[in-house]
């Protein structure tokens, strides 16, 4: 009864709102429709105050009076559809300067006169096409508003040329019959309502119906300081995991299993933090599971929450890289490193064959002691992936626990009056929460909101504590705060419903949908903050992006429970395999969850729902994910009646992908269009332009064509456009747009109307609390030389960024350079400028950014230079000059620049953390830099000198200046070349630093220093260009006892001594080399060892996984002892030579490159000689070869039946490179290709001679990846039924023109079929 009253009372007040526009107010109240405005509005007035009464007082529940606030509802929302088209049409009149929908004219005959024209014209026009507002077939005519061009008009309205649209007619007399019979209607339901609610009734006990539990999205950090209870537990876990080399695996797996909401995440969260674990553990890893136990995205989320290694081997993107370049990335980073990862809320996996799947990157590693923890509530689940026995955790005991609740409530302070007052309903309070700490929590935050002995004990007595199923439900607890929020924030939590789990509600985009739905007044938008509401009451939590941008994030749980209280209004469909039947036929708002694949039970389902709800008056349609064209069809056809849409989310998959009805949807306040990335020419819909109560538009995942409709500017009530500043630059007279919150960019054109400055004026709104972007450009041959131009423009005083080119010669604004009205500007961007005098900066006190280029005449710029004093850059972030030629004094792109007095005025700049200084050639007196830590961005520039600092990364080449490298401390990364002055013992004061490259830096070497010198954080080490000798290289390499990955180029004259420590043996860390040109590095190790019995020396480590080489080796000698080698890279090496060759170090290869570059007449291979050697060896038996990836130059030497039966169980790369051999596949060589069951990725690349692919390509069926480029003389691609059914990319690239063209064919009979 509650909820049907709260709707009730909603419903009505958006009525009174519509009513409450004067223009539509005179029209309720016109003599045609012959209704007394200010009657009905007092009804209604009476009856909103009457059902507020009611739902403060909690009346019992009524079938008569239940059915009657239904009725009310449904006529009130009739009603509201009604009104909000007539002002759709009173908005048209606006803008056209007509009539056709005015209350009056005049002395009001002519509105009888227009009246009895519309009469005549739907009397003879009903077969013409209409919209219809009704919600039955027996309510009165619709409105039937008349199209001009019925045809087009009915269309998608993707129209190519963005020109302008036909407007929709307006038909008096339906609309005045509609308006007339629904007030009527709802004036005659108030009387009995009225009555109804006068009369007092008990509270009534509503049901709850809870859904499936589910977890937030969580991280590591520890959001309560103390566990509470659970210590010799703890203490016990701690153990094992200190201790884990005594288990005697690799790796091992803990899962922590107990109900939802006992606090497993939190007890993992202090196990996680706990020092000694800390200690424990190099790598450490925290991924929330929740409900979707996606490998593929698992293993991209934890690799990107693993450090990165330099030189990486399979360094790739996680958002773009395949399964397996993700897990041998994972592997890479792993592979000598004892790690910690926690799996946190395991709720199922498809098999147990995708358990392990994700696992398989982590039993690779070498170091024993490696964990992963597991959370699940499912004991299934925690014995089939352990390896140890679980650990169950159960509700706190009572002590603990109700200690953990006064916490939740009061933190560490309670109240006076607290042991006397309210400790005894506390303790109530807790017998109902059965020990559960997400329980405590939630209401904790609910009574900590009022500490008084009556509200708890309301909170106590809520009914829906009795109708808890289980005792352990933690259902009924969350319940209970969503039961005591007001009514709008009911409204607002319900709706979280309608969007994906773990969905960031970023505040612009969530309160516009709000507002668009009718819950939040646009008129009052900015007066409350419902999220932060929803946040004070626990059902939200705060986050912040990459970019910095706070956004909120719901815990599963309470999501779930929004479905719940929301189920008969809104529906979720995030599943392929949902049952129409499930669905309530009275949903008014629906989202759909979609991934790409096509299932015939989904069409079908999609039809049943079709004819089950009211599609034409859904108020939210709204689709998240990616979908081919087949089911973009299905959509179309399920909402082709769409018309009462408030709010619609949408992807356009093709030109003709949206709903029939799209271009008249007139109710529409939120519109956010996605396209496909490879859709560039795709325009956006051109009736785009006809949403006049368009409120919020969302095309940041827009990549179509950039082109706006011409006449985009009649979106009157558009307040934000989330686009590209390409987009905003193209609106065209955008001062129509008064209501327009953010102008990212504007260009002033010359061509065309609607580009000129003057549109600029219109936008008064512009700012606020918004952060506006208004940059003004004139291109070099259009300057403007009106000396008023700039003048006129009077921007919104509460403007914070604005960016000026090229204005000419026109001089600087009275508004910027006189008493300046935008005195909280922050950022201010000046160039092309020719103004005598520049703004005075000590009026603009919150200046953080400035950016002076190119203005001529300007020669000083400091302390007592136009109006700057000592305290005019207090709060100076980023300085940026350039291109000055003129400028003496100061810094920027300044040829003349000759002095830098920045330490005499330091104490000026005690926020600058980013300074950018070029092309000063005279600059003389200059300090170390950066000469303060809070400076984190340099950019020094000086023909070819550099210097280039982020806070992170050091880069410096020919720069002669001092460094101050204690302000440096958090350089990981450091790139030295062509340096001297540098002394290398000052690297030591750079303590985060873990990767250096080293090029022509041979005078900051000596023995003498290097002796003295120890980095033990660097970890990676590039050298380039060394003229060193071998001795003094031998001791360098000591400098840095912790190298893991080593790269030496370039280094002609370098020569590895032939003694002890004297190569890389004594590098115990190192993992991974790679050495590219440095032909005598090994040309004192003949055998590839020195010495001989005991006493044999090899140059490389055995520890070595990694090595990629080229002519440099001449013999596979030297590798003979590295048997844990994972990656062998040979390139370039036509004289190598199998001489000292070991097979052994084949046996744990996962990627092997051999690629010697051979021309077409040279007949030798060295792929098909280290095959060959493997084939005479004792390994070539069954599961012998774990090669997951081979590039090769032999076609020939890896096709034959004996290597491919070996490869085929593990190898699911395969690349044929530069063989100029192959010219056609023989059948020995079909045969064997189709042995490769497990083979995903196909390349050809520089194949010049090869003339044709294989013919039996279509029997790889698990081929996911063809890539071929660079294979002139290939010209037929077999048709895509001769394709492997399983191939998601094909890739052709700089081929000849017939197969690249065929290529373009097969894109374009599927745009889905990805084609690069």
């Amino acid at each position: 009864m509650e909820a049907a009253i709260g709707a009730a009372n909603w419903l009505v007040g958006n009525v009174l709102n519509k009513l409450s526009d004067e223009l539509v107010a005179a029209y309720v109240a016109s003599s045609e429709l012959g209704l007394n405005s200010e009657q009905i509005k007092t009804r209604l007035k009476y009856m909103q105050g009457l059902l507020h009464a009611a739902q403060d007082r909690d009346v019992s529940s009524n079938p008569g009076l239940q059915s009657l606030l239904e009725d009310l509802s449904k006529k009130a929302d009739e009603a509201e559809d009604a009104l909000d088209e007539l002002h759709y049409f009173m908005i048209q009149d606006q803008l056209d300067g007509t009539h056709e929908a005015a209350p009056e004219l005049g002395d009001g005959l002519s509105g009888l006169s227009l009246h009895g024209r519309h009469a005549a014209r739907h009397t003879i026009g009903n077969w013409l096409p209409c919209f219809s507002c009704s919600r039955t077939q027996d309510d009165v005519p619709s409105a039937a508003v008349v199209i001009s061009n019925p045809h087009n008009a009915t269309k998608s309205g993707s129209g190519h040329d963005g020109g302008h649209v036909d407007k929709l007619s307006f038909d008096r007399v339906a609309m005045s019959n509609k308006i007339k019979s629904v007030m009527e209607v709802m004036n005659s339901i108030c009387g009995p309502v009225s009555d109804l609610l006068k009369i007092e009734n008990h509270s009534s006990t509503a049901t709850s119906t809870t859904g499936t539990l589910k977890r937030p999205p969580t991280g590591s950090v520890v959001s309560q300081d103390k566990l509470y209870g659970r210590r010799v537990i703890f203490e016990q876990t701690v153990s094992v995991l200190t201790d884990s080399t005594d288990l005697g695996e690799t790796l091992s797996i803990l899962p922590f299993v107990g109900p939802g909401g006992m606090g497993k995440t939190t007890f993992t969260q202090h196990l996680y933090n706990d020092k000694r674990v800390e200690e424990r553990f190099t790598v450490r890893v925290w991924v929330c599971v929740s409900t979707d136990f996606d490998v593929l995205n698992l293993t991209r989320e934890i690799l990107r929450c693993i450090p990165a290694i330099e030189n990486e081997e399979h360094k790739c993107t996680a958002e773009t890289a395949n399964l397996d370049q993700l897990q041998k990335s994972i592997a890479e980073r792993l592979k000598s490193k004892r790690f910690l990862i926690v799996l946190d809320d395991i709720w199922k996996f498809s098999s147990e064959s995708d358990w392990k799947n994700l696992l398989a990157p982590f039993t690779k590693g070498e170091t024993k002691g490696s964990m992963v923890l597991v959370t699940t509530r499912f004991p299934s689940i925690a014995q089939m992936v352990k390896t140890t026995d679980p650990v169950e955790l159960h509700g706190l005991e009572p002590d603990d626990f109700f200690k953990f609740f006064e916490a939740c409530i009061f933190g560490h302070s309670k109240p006076v009056h607290y042991e006397d007052d309210l400790i005894d309903v506390a303790r109530d309070i807790v017998k109902k929460l059965k020990g559960s700490p997400l329980a405590a929590n939630t209401v904790g935050r609910l009574l900590r909101k009022n500490i008084s002995r009556e509200y708890w004990i309301g909170v106590l007595e809520k009914n829906e504590w009795k109708n808890a199923k289980n005792n352990d439900d933690i259902m009924p607890s969350l319940k209970i705060s969503y039961d005591c929020l007001p009514f709008l924030l009911k409204k607002c939590f319900s709706y979280f419903s309608l969007f994906p789990e773990d969905y960031k509600f970023y505040n612009l985009e969530i309160t516009s949908f709000w507002t668009a739905i009718g819950i939040i007044d646009s008129s009052c938008q900015n007066d409350n903050n419902y999220l932060e509401e929803l946040v004070d009451n626990g059902f939200l939590m705060k986050g912040v992006d990459r970019y910095d941008n706070q956004y909120y994030v719901m815990h599963d749980l309470l999501h779930e429970l929004s479905q719940s209280v929301s189920s008969q209004e809104c529906v979720n469909i995030s599943s392929l395999n949902f049952i129409a039947d499930n669905i309530p036929q009275s949903i008014r708002h629906l989202s759909i969850t979609t991934i790409d694949i096509y299932d015939e039970s989904f069409e079908e389902e999609m039809g049943k729902l079709k004819r089950m709800i009211d599609v034409a008056n859904l108020r939210s349609l709204m689709i998240f994910g990616l979908h081919g064209a087949t089911i973009a069809n299905i959509f179309k056809h399920t909402f082709e009646e769409i018309k009462g849409l408030r709010v619609l989310i949408i992807a356009m998959n093709t030109l003709e992908s949206l709903p029939n009805n799209f271009s008249n949807l007139f109710h529409l306040q939120f519109l956010q269009i996605r396209s496909h990335y490879r859709l560039k020419e795709m325009t956006l819909p051109s009736t785009l332009s006809r949403f006049y109560h368009l409120k919020f538009l969302d095309l940041n995942g827009w990549s179509g064509s950039k082109k706006l409709p011409k006449d985009i500017s009649r979106l009157v009530n558009l307040r934000h456009f989330l686009s590209s500043k390409e987009l905003h630059s193209s609106i065209p007279e955008v001062g129509k747009m008064k209501c327009l919150h953010e102008l990212k960019e504007f260009h002033v054109k010359k061509e065309g109307v609607g580009f000129e400055l003057r549109e600029l004026g219109e936008l008064a709104v512009l700012g606020g609390e918004l952060r506006v972007w208004l940059e003004l450009v004139w291109s070099t041959e259009h300057q403007t030389i009106n000396d008023d131009v700039l003048d006129g423009l009077q921007p919104h005083p509460n403007i914070r960024v604005i960016g000026i080119i090229n204005p000419g010669v026109a001089p600087c604004p009275r508004w910027l350079c006189g008493d300046i009205s935008i005195k909280g500007l922050e950022d201010l961007h000046l160039e092309g400028v020719s103004w005598g005098t520049l703004p005075a900066f000590e009026q603009l006190p919150h200046l953080n950014s400035l950016t002076l280029k190119n203005i001529a005449g300007m020669c000083v710029f400091g302390p007592g230079f136009s109006g700057v004093t000592e305290r005019s850059f207090m709060h100076l972030k980023k300085i940026e000059f350039e291109n000055m030629p003129e400028l003496e004094k100061w810094f920027g792109g300044c040829p003349l620049l000759i002095l830098f007095p920045f330490l005499e005025f330091s104490d000026q700049f005690t926020n600058l953390c980013s300074l950018q200084i070029e092309n000063c050639p005279k600059l003389s007196q200059f300090p170390s830099m950066p000469h303060t830590s809070t400076i984190t961005n340099i950019r020094v520039r000086n023909g070819g000198s550099k210097l280039l600092y982020d806070g992170k990364e050091l880069i410096i080449e020919g720069y002669t200046r001092d460094l101050a490298f204690h302000n440096m401390d958090k350089v990981e990364v450091m790139k030295i070349r062509d340096v001297s002055h540098i002394l290398f013992s000052d690297l030591q004061k750079l303590n985060s630093l873990g990767s250096i490259q080293f090029e022509k830096c041979d005078g900051m070497l000596s023995a003498e220093i290097v002796d003295s010198v120890v980095i033990h954080s660097v970890q990676n080490l590039l050298i380039g260009r060394l003229c060193i000798t071998g001795e003094l290289f031998s001791k360098f390499l000591r400098c840095f006892p912790a190298l893991s990955q080593l790269t030496i180029s370039n280094c002609e004259s370098l020569e590895l001594v032939p003694v002890e420590d004297g190569g890389l043996s004594g590098l115990e860390m190192l993992q991974s080399f790679t050495v590219y040109n440095c032909g005598k590095l090994l040309s004192g190790w003949p055998m590839g060892e020195v010495g001989g019995g005991a006493q044999v020396i090899k140059p490389f480590p055995t520890s070595l996984r990694e090595l990629t080489t080229d002519s440099s080796m001449q013999s596979m000698g030297p590798f003979s002892n590295l048997t844990s080698l994972t990656i062998l890279t040979l390139r370039k090496c036509k004289e190598l030579t199998m001489d000292g060759f070991n097979p052994l170090i084949i046996v744990n290869l996962k990627k092997l490159t051999v690629n010697a570059l051979y021309r077409e007449q040279e007949k030798m291979s060295i792929a098909g000689d280290l095959l060959s050697e493997i084939a005479r060896s004792n390994l070539m038996h069954a599961g012998s070869f774990q090669l997951e990836e081979f590039e090769v130059d032999s076609i020939s030497a890896v096709l034959t039946g004996p290597i491919c039966s070996h490869l085929a169980a593990s190898l699911h790369t395969l690349k044929f490179s530069s063989d100029q051999r192959a010219k056609i596949f023989t059948e020995e060589q079909e045969q064997a290709l189709q042995l490769l069951t497990s083979l995903k990725h196909l390349e050809f690349g520089y194949c010049y001679n090869l003339q044709s692919l294989p013919q039996g390509l279509r029997g790889l069926s698990s081929l996911k990846t063809l890539v071929i480029f660079c294979c002139d003389k290939m010209q037929c691609l077999p048709p895509k039924e001769g394709l492997p059914a399983s191939l998601e990319m094909l890739g052709v690239r700089w081929c000849c023109p017939e197969l690249e063209e065929q290529a373009r064919k097969l894109r374009e009979s599927d745009p889905w079929f990805s084609i690069i």
